[in-house]
């Protein structure tokens, strides 16, 4: 019953399309947390969540699983439960850990069928993207989402033609720098918006800023990408 409205939109050989489909999500944050959570309210049968850390209270503004009562808590284990509470049937495993550059192999990513990269560090960020985009999979990546206020800016281009997105071109130039390629298509969700921060001290700059109606729709725009290539609808 949960998935009849779902069912209306990608009938039932597209539900059950989504039943049988495999994705992992590195990154459980401002736009991975969203993604996840819309895959699975989707139908999305088996989903593996990875991500290093905890909730801390900066992620209040814009984390779909943290909370004021999740505050210390593996963020990868409260999303778990909370995506186990929408779906109980769904099979969602959650490893508390970071990719890293020194073990590109470590999470064999050849058993899914879907790769979205939402994690922030620019070395592991280009491992995974060049790891991923040889292992058959169908990969998503979001580029940076802080610093912007307006989603409809949102767009979606191949990696090596994402333009007017600072950590797209950061990326690029050190992937040819070191001579990191990649083999398969790579789908990037982006956005050309960019507004300084508005430190009250420019003089003490701190992290970037960033809003939950632009990283929330980089997420869902990414879970959408996935759900239409499931599904043909």
């Amino acid at each position: 019953m949960i998935f009849e409205r779902t069912q209306l939109v990608l009938g039932t050989d597209g539900v059950e399309r989504m039943r049988n489909a495999r994705a992992i999500i590195f990154g459980v944050g401002g736009v991975g947390s969203w993604c996840a959570e819309a895959l699975v309210r989707s139908g999305l049968g088996h989903l593996t969540i990875v991500d290093p850390d905890v909730v801390a209270p900066s992620n209040i503004n814009r984390q779909i699983m943290a909370t004021t009562l999740t505050i210390g808590k593996a963020k990868v284990e409260v999303m778990r439960d909370r995506l186990l509470e929408i779906n109980p049937e769904a099979d969602v495993i959650a490893i508390k850990e970071r990719f890293s550059r020194e073990d590109p192999l470590h999470f064999n990513l050849e058993q899914y069928h879907y790769i979205v990269d939402a994690i922030d560090s620019l070395s592991d960020k280009i491992s995974l993207i060049a790891t991923a985009s040889r292992s058959g999979a169908k990969v998503y990546s979001s580029m940076g989402a802080a610093c912007k206020n307006n989603p409809t800016r949102i767009r979606v281009a191949p990696f090596w033609e994402v333009r007017g997105c600072p950590l797209g071109s950061a990326l690029r130039k050190k992937m040819r720098q070191t001579g990191v390629t990649t083999e398969g298509e790579v789908t990037c969700v982006y956005s050309d918006e960019l507004i300084p921060n508005k430190w009250d001290n420019p003089a003490e700059k701190g992290p970037n800023g960033s809003l939950v109606t632009v990283t929330a729709s980089f997420g869902l725009t990414i879970a959408s990408l996935v759900i239409q290539d499931i599904t043909n609808v």
